[in-house]
């Protein structure tokens, strides 16, 4: 391999990928203009560009002839990605984007050259990798200066490189720019026959263009509008036709070097659509509310208090866990499917009710969605008492925090019901909150994880701030406090202290819990200090302005799979609660 081809396959730090989307799969896209992730057709199909993870496959358009510089940034409000060249000759820009409305069994990515001063040289180079690189690309041929071939089972299209050429088994094509002008290349790839005619390059930028424009609202009144809006935007490419959001568009980027903490996070969990659902409702009764509520129902109705943990976005069976056998992203390791099959998650029937009760403020729940909400209070009903795996998918144990929530979802939904229905429901929640506080309430007056485990953790800012107990409870206060103590390092915070060591040598901080606190301690009415830790987190992203789960305090690096869904739902609520003064001291 040459050193220009080992370059593109060479992985980035992850501050360097951005991410186009259109809700039924993802690419994400290096400084090199390399294609370094993208599975076809749908999220948790196999990738057909997989250099990220030590793959096959690769799409890249690349400055040549001169050194460059690389950089970009989004179209406001959309995941419309424009990467600029700065050459020693000249600015060449490419402006990237997956085609919408999005197709499920097709994938149109959207390629538009441009040469915005002097002449610019550039290389482009495709090579199909389906199965993450195991079959190339066969049957090709062009006609009528488009190209067309097969990779595995996937159909696939060029239109845009009549005179490239076949070297090595890719399609190279050189290219030289005059300045102020365009080129377009347009891939489709597909797991059924292509139709006649290859894409409208320019109907197709126009659709895509009004799709995000129509799609992802202003958000104007929220503190950092602009942010908001790229959040809703990440929220709504992860989410799919089905309703279904995945939890992150990627598998085993490690969470830490060498520590096995790698996952395949390609499918949708429902802990997580359930915080977007909520994050949406904090600012405006949105469409991304409603795919929240209907993927939810649809999988409560199913399956009720046997509900799993996370679905494919079919709403299927996660795979078990398998191994690839690649070298994986630096730290890492790839395997794909996920062992939380395996898992009680009691927390989830508490997060779907306050998903449900947010829904309803906006008055989006209708009869079917009702009975949902209905299901998830019987399976509350039927399994509170037992052990479960908890927040952080650990061992089983009876957590404070999977109680607690129960409660705050119990409490919220019942203020939606009949009075005699909401009235068992809250005696229920009054319950679950006296049973917790008699084995789970540490000597200092805080909320300690389990009845065996008296450490202090960060999930505990959630039960106060859903509305388990009140804002100015001395447990909440207690909590609150033990957790900026503790947990709280540079405007950061951990989840909990995994063993003796430093905070930040067993892991990185965990930007959710970030954003929480700024609403935890903007709920006890400290604005300032809230905007503290709100801008800290909101820092912490990529050059692209994505979050993945973890940031490394020390090494400042993103850490864990990228982009995060519930990283954004997080900031995108936190930006919304922000802007709205402090509820009135309820210590009365």
């Amino acid at each position: 391999m040459s050193a220009a081809a080992q370059a593109l396959h060479s992985p980035h730090v992850l501050r360097e990928y951005a991410m186009i989307a259109d809700g039924e799969r993802a690419a994400l896209i290096g400084p090199h203009g390399d294609v370094a992730w993208m599975c076809v057709p749908r999220w948790d199909s196999e990738a057909v560009f997989s250099s990220l993870i030590g793959g096959g496959g690769r799409f890249a358009v690349t400055p040549v002839g001169s050194r460059y510089v690389w950089g970009g940034s989004y179209e406001d409000g959309t995941l419309i990605w424009t990467s600029r060249w700065v050459t020693t000759d000249g600015i060449v820009e490419c402006r990237e984007a997956l085609a919408q409305p999005a197709d499920e069994h097709r994938a149109v990515l959207l390629r538009r050259l441009r040469a915005v001063s002097g002449l610019a040289t550039m290389n482009v180079v495709l090579e199909v990798g389906a199965g993450f690189g195991r079959h190339g690309m066969t049957r090709l041929k062009c006609e009528d200066g488009v190209w067309t071939g097969r990779s595995g089972n996937l159909y696939l299209r060029l239109a845009g490189a009549s005179e490239a050429t076949v070297h090595g088994g890719a399609l190279h094509l050189h290219l030289d720019l005059p300045a102020g002008t365009d080129h377009d290349l347009v891939l489709e790839l597909a797991d059924q026959p292509l139709a006649s005619a290859p894409v409208a390059v320019d109907a197709a930028w126009s659709g895509t263009e009004r799709s995000w424009k129509d799609s992802v609202p202003q958000l104007l009144d929220t503190t950092a509008p602009d942010d908001a809006r790229q959040s809703y935007a990440v929220l709504r490419g992860m989410t799919g036709t089905s309703g279904a959001m995945v939890a992150a568009a990627t598998l085993g980027l490690p969470e830490r070097a060498q520590e096995q903490r790698n996952y395949d996070y390609r499918y949708a969990w429902i802990r997580d659509q359930c915080y977007a659902g909520q994050a949406i409702a904090a600012c405006g009764p949105y469409p991304l509310l409603d795919d929240a509520v209907r993927f939810i129902t649809s999988r409560l109705l199913d399956d009720g208090p046997s509900l799993k943990p996370a679905y494919s976005v079919t709403g299927g069976r996660v795979p078990d866990e398998a191994d690839l056998n690649l070298v994986g992203y630096p730290g890492g390791s790839a395997r794909t499917g996920n062992w939380v099959n395996n898992q009680f998650q009691l927390d989830t029937f508490g997060e779907t009710l306050l998903l449900f009760a947010a829904a309803a403020s906006h008055d989006r729940l209708d009869l079917q969605n009702w009975r949902a909400a209905e299901a998830a209070v019987q399976a509350i009903i039927d399994r509170w008492q037992e052990p479960d795996a908890g927040i952080w998918e650990l061992n089983n144990d009876t957590w404070a925090h999977s109680r607690l929530i129960c409660a705050a979802g119990l409490r919220a939904v019942a203020a939606h019901a009949p009075a005699a229905q909401g009235a068992q429901w809250t005696s229920l929640a009054d319950n679950i909150v006296a049973d917790t506080a008699r084995s789970c309430l540490h000597p200092s007056g805080r909320w300690q994880r389990s009845p065996s485990d008296d450490r202090v953790d960060a999930a505990l800012l959630l039960p106060t701030l859903r509305g388990a107990i009140p804002i100015h409870d001395p447990r909440s206060l207690a909590t609150v406090a033990a957790v900026r103590a503790d947990l709280g390092r540079e405007g950061y915070v951990y989840r909990f202290s995994q063993d003796a060591r430093p905070l930040a040598q067993t892991e990185g901080a965990f930007l959710l819990c970030g954003f929480n606190m700024a609403m935890a301690v903007h709920q006890q009415g400290d604005e300032t200090e809230a905007m503290h830790w709100f801008e800290r987190n909101r820092a912490a992203c990529s050059t692209t302005g994505l979050f993945t789960e973890e940031y490394d305090v020390e090494q400042r690096q993103l850490r864990g799979n990228f982009p995060q869904a519930f990283v954004h739902a997080a900031m995108l609520e936190t930006a919304g609660r922000l802007a709205t003064p402090p509820a009135p001291d309820d210590r009365a």
